[in-house]
């Protein structure tokens, strides 16, 4: 009796020594997916604040080169009212490290213009477009859509990041032929001139667009 007392409680300290040293309990390498990631690189805006941050895409490049585009036919377009949204799996939008709140006056504030000094060429742009169609599956005329910065340069988005370019259907109505004239243009002109006159913040601005263009002033009580 005596001996398999002591064999049962050998046994018995082995198990609760080799529970101890476990990764997971000492803190080692058997951490949480969450806790390893939130140790890693990010690639979002940490100016994000509550809420979905925004990624931060590359920003102004000397020379821009043609970006990989989502794969054929898995975007898918949404409408609201009838109007056009991108497919936010494909086209969340991205931002350009080099325009924040505190430089906005040099920036997309200056006079004179600052994004026709940023935008890619359309011998990069075009091919772009073309392989953008095809991952949203556009079959109009290519010269009625507008391959569009979800986030526009004049808001601080990103120029050349796929995730922030989308092929954008006419408006309704619009007539074939008819070349680009897409509503969300004046929305991004009149966040533009919020945030210049320090209305709204660029944060805000950027997410609002971000999230649904159709919505974005009357977000930030803008009409």
């Amino acid at each position: 009796m005596r001996s398999s007392y002591r064999v049962a409680s050998s046994v018995l300290f082995a198990a609760v020594f080799l529970a101890g040293c476990s990764p997971t309990a000492t803190g080692g390498s058997a951490a949480s997916p969450t806790g390893t990631a939130a140790t890693g690189p990010s690639s979002t805006d940490a100016r994000g604040g509550p809420g979905r941050a925004i990624a931060v895409g590359a920003g102004p490049q000397a020379t821009y080169t043609v970006q990989k585009q989502p794969p054929a036919g898995s975007c898918h377009f949404r409408y609201e009212n009838g109007e056009p949204l991108e497919d936010p799996a494909c086209t969340p939008g991205a931002i350009s490290p080099a325009v924040t709140q505190e430089n906005l006056k040099s920036t997309i504030c200056r006079k004179g213009g600052y994004t026709s000094g940023i935008r890619p060429s359309t011998s990069v742009t075009g091919k772009e477009k073309a392989l953008n169609a095809a991952s949203y599956g556009y079959k109009g005329r290519m010269g009625d859509a507008e391959y569009d910065h979800l986030i526009s340069l004049q808001l601080g988005g990103d120029p050349n990041d796929p995730r922030n370019l989308w092929v954008e259907p006419p408006d309704p109505g619009h007539k074939t032929g008819g070349g680009v004239n897409n509503a969300k243009d004046p929305v991004e002109t009149k966040l533009h001139t919020a945030v210049c006159a320090g209305k709204v913040s660029l944060t805000a601005a950027q997410k609002a667009i971000a999230g649904d263009w159709t919505t974005a002033l009357s977000t930030l009580g803008l009409g």
